[in-house]
């Protein structure tokens, strides 16, 4: 009795450890929905998630229940509360928040953003944006293109995504007609190509509240003979080519416990290294070679992108927060100046002259806006000239840095090339930047002494008292 028991708890322990190495083995696609106002996009992820047995019976029971209650689909469970958990959201029929979900089947695992539709909200779709690969662009079959559908389309692919699907939803409403589905293709695509060439446009035509081309195939539209939704997030493949890059570890905390160590935390970024391997520290120029590489209670030969590390030099070098360890060779230097795209997120006005505090790669800075290059009619595409950007605005600045500050364009590293603009008497998140342009000549900035305390009051009177005409 007790040998069966043991060999029941033996089968179950070796049936876990063969699921969990398994599950490690899959990829990981992150993924957000976007588009206008009441496109599906929480009922498209509930589908989702319904239709790949992810919500567990008591869930079901809450959701018939509140779908009782909230009545917005008769007697059917309204499978955007799943994903709709705010009070106000579920009262109004809205998302306001970013709601994440996760969920897994043989192929692969997922973590879906589903961003709220709303205009005075995109400073939400942004931010699940950010971190995303693909993004999938729901349209109202009945409402074609909408002002929404080309904002997150355009702001899609100003954070680097690559991949964008557009899901033509609600096909049960327009009686599953293949030329509304091939008409709304037609102006996306005449739209897009402003859009980066190497962007990747998919568009699969399906129906989130009945279940259509989501997880299983359509039986009332017989004309579309492409994949599934879900088929198509298991087996794109999504390139990365981020071991190719450079080292980039940008030194998040200095680890002195003791008199007898000194290691410097993050996380690698980009590039691989590994103990002897020569590296050069970044503003202040100088070469030396690693010596240890530690997490957290034993010792690394290499470290990979992703990895969580202390690093130990050979010799004794003042590092400090926000310096990055790159390759001996890299033609990477710090600047005082840089071009940004900026998507403005609060009601306070960018302008020029105004400072704030950045937030690079773990360091943060105080810069002043130098210039507004134009903004984003995100309609047409076209730039405008402006002194101002409003909230929810997308345009292009010259900002100055208050010192000589190392970054990357955000084409060729995310992080390392993106920033956050922080207020600097609320300390709120004001705007989120993409780097695009290191500017080389420096204008003779590093020549001026002037600290920080001149350069607001320069800024101060720039703005209140331009009459007065004083110089720099």
């Amino acid at each position: 009795m007790n040998k069966n028991i043991n060999t029941k708890k033996l089968n179950t322990k070796e049936s876990f450890q063969s699921w969990l190495h398994l599950n490690e083995q899959k990829t990981l696609l992150k993924f957000l929905t976007c588009g206008s106002v009441d496109d599906g996009k929480s009922t498209l992820i509930g589908r989702l998630l319904h239709d790949t047995k992810q919500i567990y019976e008591d869930q079901l029971s809450s959701l018939r229940n509140d779908s009782k209650r909230h009545g917005t689909q008769g007697e059917k469970i309204d499978l955007a509360l799943i994903v709709d958990g705010l009070q106000s959201e579920r009262e109004q029929g809205i998302t306001i928040d970013v709601a994440y979900r996760y969920f897994s089947t043989s192929k692969r695992k997922f973590i879906i953003a589903d961003t709220p539709g709303h205009e005075q909200y995109t400073r939400n779709m942004v931010t699940g944006a950010s971190t995303c690969d693909l993004s999938i662009l729901l349209v109202d079959a009945r409402k074609g293109l909408s002002k929404q559908t080309y904002r997150h389309s355009f702001i899609s692919t100003l954070l680097g995504i690559k991949y964008l699907v557009v899901a033509v939803n609600k096909m049960d409403l327009v009686k599953y007609k293949e030329e509304i589905f091939i008409n709304i293709k037609k102006n996306f695509l005449l739209f897009a190509q402003s859009f980066s060439q190497d962007l990747k446009i998919f568009f699969i035509p399906i129906s989130a509240l009945i279940g259509e081309n989501i997880v299983f195939k359509s039986k009332f539209m017989p004309w579309y003979k492409g994949f599934t939704l879900l088929h198509f997030l298991e087996t794109i493949k999504i390139e990365d080519v981020v071991n190719s890059k450079e080292i980039r570890f940008p030194v998040q905390y200095v680890n002195r416990p003791d008199s007898n160590f000194r290691g410097y935390s993050g996380t690698l970024v980009s590039g691989k290294i590994y103990v002897g391997q020569k590296i050069k520290i970044l503003p202040i120029n100088i070469h030396s070679s690693v010596s240890r590489i530690l997490q957290f209670d034993k010792d690394l030969e290499k470290a990979e992108v992703g990895e969580a590390i202390t690093i130990v030099l050979k010799n004794e070098i003042d590092v400090n927060r926000g310096d990055f360890f790159v390759n001996v060779d890299s033609l990477l230097k710090p600047s005082r100046e840089a071009i940004i795209d900026v998507v403005w997120m609060t009601n306070s006005i960018l302008e020029i002259g105004n400072s704030y505090i950045i937030k690079l790669a773990g360091k943060k800075i105080r810069v002043y806006i130098k210039k507004v290059l134009f903004k984003i009619d995100v309609n047409t595409l076209v730039k405008k000239k402006t002194n101002s950007l409003k909230l929810n605005s997308v345009g292009r600045v010259k900002i100055v840095f208050s010192e000589e500050t190392v970054f990357d364009d955000y084409e060729e590293n995310k992080i390392t090339g993106s920033l956050i603009f922080i207020d600097l008497l609320s300390n709120i998140t004001v705007g989120a930047g993409m780097i695009r342009k290191t500017i080389e000549k420096e204008e003779k900035l590093v020549s001026h002494k002037n600290n920080d305390f001149e350069l607001d009051l320069y800024n101060l009177i720039l703005k209140h008292f331009p009459h007065w005409n004083i110089k720099k």
